[in-house]
C-alpha cells in the first residue's frame, strides 16, 4: 500500500483527504490512500516518517511551509527563492531514505490567475507574508507585476494595514488574500481593509477555499469586484503534487 497525506495543524478546514479518496475512487487506484496528519509542532516529524515505510509522500500546508525546510535533504531549484515548500517526495533505497521538497502552490496559482494577468493588470497587494505569499510573489515577479507585502506587523519589505492609503486600494486592482483570516470554523472573520474603495475593476482572489466564498470575497462581490476561489488553486496544486510522487525522475 502506498500512503499519501498532509501534515499542518489545524487541519479540519482542509478538502485534501477527500480531494485524493474521490481521485483514487475515481480512476480506480486501489493501492494508495490520504491521510491527515495534525502534527502541533514538527518535532513529531521525524518520527512519524521514520515509524511508516509506506509512506511515500505528504502535502504541507499552515503553518508548516517554510518551517519543513529544515527537515528536507533535497529540494527543487525554485525553493531557494521562494523559501515554501508544500509537496515532500519521499524515496526508499537500501534502507537508506530521501526527502524532496517541492512547492506545488505555484502550479495551483498559475492556474487561477491565468484568465486576469492581462497587461492591464500592472499592481498587486499580497496580504500575509506566510509561506504561501513567496509562492504568490514569484508568479507575479515573473508576470511582470508590481506587488506590496500587507502584514498586521511591520517588518522589512511590507506595509501594515494601517498603511494602506485610500489610493493605494483605488489604484491597486489586484489583492490577494494568503492568510487563514476567514478560513473554516471561523468564516466571518476578514482581513481588515477599506472595501468601500473597491469597485468592478477589482480581482479578489483568497487561497482560502473553505468556504469557498470568504467573507473578503463577499465583500468584493457586493462593490461589484470580480472574485477568484481557492478551489481551482487547491486542484490544480494537488494534481501536480500527484504528478511529483510518481514522477520516477524526481
Amino acid at each position: 500500500m502506498r500512503k499519501y497525506g498532509l501534515i499542518g495543524y489545524p487541519l479540519g478546514h482542509s478538502f485534501s483527504a477527500k480531494y485524493f479518496a474521490d481521485k483514487f475512487t475515481r480512476e480506480g487506484i486501489n493501492d494508495c490512500i490520504y491521510t491527515n496528519y495534525p502534527l502541533e509542532c514538527l518535532d513529531e516529524f521525524r518520527e512519524m516518517i521514520a515509524g511508516d515505510s509506506e509512506l511515500c509522500g505528504l502535502n504541507v500546508t499552515i503553518p508548516y511551509k517554510t518551517e519543513i525546510i529544515r527537515y528536507i535533504d533535497l529540494t527543487e531549484r525554485i525553493i531557494d527563492e521562494i523559501s515554501a515548500v508544500n509537496v515532500l517526495k519521499i524515496n526508499r533505497s537500501k534502507g537508506k531514505q530521501v526527502i524532496s521538497g517541492f512547492n506545488s502552490d505555484i502550479t495551483g496559482i498559475e492556474a487561477s490567475l491565468k484568465p486576469y494577468l492581462t497587461g492591464d493588470l500592472r499592481k498587486a497587494l499580497i496580504l500575509g507574508t506566510g509561506g504561501s505569499s513567496k509562492a504568490v510573489a514569484f508568479v507575479l515577479k515573473h508576470a511582470g507585476i508590481e506587488f506590496l507585502y500587507v502584514s498586521r506587523k511591520r517588518k522589512k519589505g511590507c506595509i501594515t494595514y494601517a498603511d494602506l492609503s485610500s489610493g493605494l486600494l483605488r489604484d491597486t486592482f489586484l489583492i490577494i488574500n494568503t492568510t487563514p483570516v476567514g478560513m473554516f470554523p471561523h468564516s466571518e472573520s476578514l482581513p481588515v481593509i477599506d472595501y468601500s474603495r473597491l469597485n468592478e475593476k477589482h480581482i479578489l482572489f483568497d487561497l482560502v477555499y473553505n468556504p469557498e466564498i470568504t467573507s473578503f470575497l463577499k465583500k468584493g462581490q457586493e462593490r461589484g469586484c470580480r472574485i477568484v476561489t481557492g478551489l481551482q488553486m487547491l486542484y490544480a496544486q494537488a494534481d501536480r503534487s500527484w504528478e511529483i510522487w510518481n514522477d520516477p525522475g524526481l
